[in-house]
């Protein structure tokens, strides 16, 4: 294993094992967090456990994205093709208005037809997800040389089996570093569901905004941060093995 790859090994199984500790045993760093709490109030966050508030934040994230990582795939796809050239200045449009509006203005909009709780923060997520894994898309198949669709049609290949054998896996990178970068953007904008009941960290963030608790905001914004981290270190290693 060489230097580069034991650096990104320790990258990753450092916030991995100080995630588990916070997961588990967060009583265990009980006397520092007290020593951020200066009202007479409980340290440690005890309503829900990290296990199950951790669980539901991801779902939420992974739900959203895995939705918008199809649709801005479908729609990269579409618009790069000859027959869907037109469309481009439209699906961009689109896709740019998710990010338009901020996602407290798309929970209030979502909550009169979608009520409280999961489904708002999924919409929200979704739309603020979608930009950059549709531009990222439509790059890596509009940097395909020339040369080598070409080549591959020298060979006998369909369209079909251009797009999949050749443009999606020179462009898999590309595509890759645009969903790590939606996942990361997520990660930290999931917390403001809370606001609208949905299950997560953003609980703990906000419980001690309203009870003026610097314990529990460090809890929930640690905890936020080490699974960024984690997810950002998956997925570069991800971009890196799909690199050419």
């Amino acid at each position: 294993m060489n230097s580069l790859a034991l650096r990104q090994w320790i990258g990753l199984a450092a916030p991995m094992g100080i995630l588990a500790l916070l997961a588990f045993r967060i009583e265990l760093i009980e006397p520092l967090l007290a020593y951020f709490n200066h009202i007479d109030a409980p340290v440690i966050y005890y309503r829900d456990t990290f296990t199950n508030l951790i669980f539901w934040h991801m779902l939420v994230v992974f739900l959203a994205i895995g939705a918008a990582t199809i649709i801005a795939l479908v729609c990269g796809i579409l618009v790069t093709r000859d027959s869907g050239k037109d469309f481009l200045p439209l699906a961009r449009a689109v896709a740019n208005l998710g990010q338009t509006f901020p996602p407290v203005a798309v929970l209030a909009l979502a909550i009169p037809s979608l009520g409280f709780g999961l489904k708002p923060t999924l919409v929200a997520l979704f739309l603020y997800g979608l930009l950059p894994i549709f531009e990222n898309t439509v790059t890596g198949l509009q940097q395909t040389p020339k040369s080598v669709l070409e080549a591959a049609k020298g060979m006998g290949m369909s369209k079909i089996q251009q797009l999949y054998q050749v443009e999606l896996p020179l462009a898999l990178p590309i595509i890759i570093s645009g969903i790590r970068t939606s996942l990361i953007i997520s990660i930290g904008t999931a917390t403001i569901g809370s606001t609208v009941a949905s299950k997560g960290l953003g609980e703990v963030i906000i419980a001690g905004l309203l009870t003026d608790n610097m314990a529990f905001i460090l809890q929930g914004g640690i905890l936020v941060a080490l699974i960024a981290i984690i997810t950002d270190q998956v997925f570069v290693k991800l971009e890196s093995r799909f690199s050419y």
